[in-house]
């Protein structure tokens, strides 16, 4: 059986998931098989494995850091917010059913086995299985029951470290609270602690590690910096979602919808010289970019609802009808359209009229597609027309079937099963797609931009293709570096031989 280590937070957004990557990678280039594992997590931003299963993308990301395929049994359970009060419940990478808040608490129970059989199966396969936690081991109304926490360390028996934000403030508060809210037993568990996303001069800092370690009784195992790497992230608590920079040449403007997922379905394109993402919230930041995006949502209703309400919707339709091309993604394809039902409730129930910007109608309802594809790109028209034949990547994952009754497909594409079928829409400047991932391929994402500066009567020759796979595996060996210079690994290595 593997040994394990767990990280745990004090709160949401510390850093645990890029601290996870990064022990993986340092631990893959150590000669170890490492494996991640969470075994809850919320997020809206996931990813599909080989068999179509559905995981959160940090998981993805952390298996990628290992060197391994991601499965199902890494994030055994995955809960997708649809409102501030209920989620999607997945369980082994497949869509169980939605359930408020209140429900989900009183049902995960059933859920252990789960879990325990997730870990069992990756411990049996792997030298090390590091585990993260989720939010703070400290929520008291959340203790009964816990199944990610502390719960899930002394059922996995894995030692802990525990990390701190210091970029928030209050650190040394946030740990030794932490501390003083868990349980004797639970205490016991913590081996070590670690502050995350430090700036500055460490020796400023000594003083506090000090009385840090005398109050806590708990060695300190590092102080990382905040790590300048460009590695997917796993919310919307991410500080991606922050860019407003529109000096690029290129300039592309994605909605951040309410609930908007995949996200990183843009990152490949940002990594392109020349190009610039930013996010926009209202008409005013809009402005007059080169492209809009509407990306994926877990609410495509009541994120088009919300579009509508805040001018952005009106904002876009003036973008379009100017000339400037428009790209949907998932949910925001199925809002490009003429209408989008929900007769089951799948979402929120009843029907509501798309934006009308192509011939298409999206009817919900409980099937949900999960399956990764690629293909090429079709016969487009418009300023994207030089697009047309281009190799794409990536996957599908939603609920819902889309008819278009007019224009052209998107793209075809041919699943791991060998099966092609035609993917999206497009007509004149605007196009939508179910494809997650499309730009991945490193000459679509090329391709954009080209087509975006010759569009602008600028020289694309410089534009070059990037090699996504090679640009991030550079990323992982950057955290790797981070990691092993300011994390005592040899104390690491102590606390997976003896454990708890």
């Amino acid at each position: 059986m593997a040994r394990s280590i767990m990280v745990q937070g004090t709160m949401s957004g510390v850093g645990k998931s890029l601290l996870v990557a990064g022990l993986c990678r340092v631990l893959r280039q150590d000669g170890y098989r490492v494996a991640p594992f969470k075994s809850q997590n919320m997020a809206l931003n996931s990813g599909i494995c080989a068999d179509g299963s559905e995981i959160g993308r940090a998981q993805v990301v952390q298996a990628q850091a290992a060197g391994v395929e991601p499965e199902a049994c890494m994030n055994p359970i995955l809960l997708k917010p649809t409102t501030d009060t209920g989620s999607q419940v997945i369980v082994n990478g497949r869509a169980l059913r939605t359930m408020p808040a209140r429900d989900y608490f009183a049902f995960k129970r059933q859920l252990v086995p789960d879990i325990r059989r997730a870990y069992d199966d990756l411990s049996s396969r792997f030298d090390v299985v590091v585990l993260e936690g989720a939010g703070s081991p400290a929520e008291v109304n959340l203790k009964q029951d816990d199944i990610v926490n502390m719960g899930l360390a002394k059922m996995t028996h894995s030692p802990v470290l525990l990390v701190g934000d210091i970029d928030r403030g209050g650190v040394f508060a946030q740990i030794l609270g932490t501390l003083m809210l868990l349980d004797p037993d639970e205490r016991a568990m913590v081996k070590a602690t670690v502050i995350n996303k430090f700036r500055g001069d460490k020796a400023i800092l000594d003083p506090g590690l000090d009385i840090l370690r005398d109050r806590s009784g708990i060695p300190v195992a590092g102080v990382v910096p905040y790590a300048r790497v460009d590695i997917d992230d796993e919310d919307s608590l991410s500080s991606r979602l922050d860019v407003r920079d529109r000096t690029a040449a290129v300039d592309v403007a994605v909605v951040r919808l309410p609930k908007v997922s995949n996200f990183t379905d843009l990152i490949p394109l940002s990594v392109v010289e020349g190009v610039g993402v930013r996010y926009v919230g209202s008409p005013r930041e809009l402005g007059e970019p080169d492209l809009v995006v509407i990306p994926g949502t877990k609410a495509t209703i009541a994120d088009l609802r919300w579009m509508r309400t805040c001018g952005l919707e009106a904002a876009i339709l003036r973008r379009a009808s100017s000339g400037t091309p428009v790209l949907g993604i998932c949910g925001g394809y199925q809002m490009l359209g003429q209408e989008i039902s929900d007769p089951m409730g799948t979402e929120c129930g009843g029907s509501i009229r798309g934006m009308g910007l192509l011939p298409t109608r999206t009817v919900f309802d409980s099937n949900k597609r999960q399956v990764r594809s690629g293909g090429r790109l079709a016969q487009l028209d418009g300023p994207l027309a030089e697009l047309s034949g281009v190799p794409v990547r990536g996957y599908q994952i939603h609920m819902g079937r889309t008819t278009a009754e007019g224009g052209r497909p998107f793209c075809t594409l041919e699943d791991e099963d060998g099966n092609q079928c035609a993917d999206g829409c497009c007509q004149g400047n605007v196009y939508g797609t179910y494809l997650h991932g499309v730009f991945d391929s490193g000459p679509c994402a090329q391709a954009v931009a080209r087509a975006l500066l010759r569009r602008k009567g600028l020289d694309p020759s410089d534009v070059r293709a990037v090699d996504l796979d090679a640009y991030r595996e550079r990323q992982f060996d950057e955290l790797a570096r981070v990691v092993r210079e300011n994390v005592d690994m040899d104390l690491v290595y102590r606390i997976l031989e003896q454990g708890i």
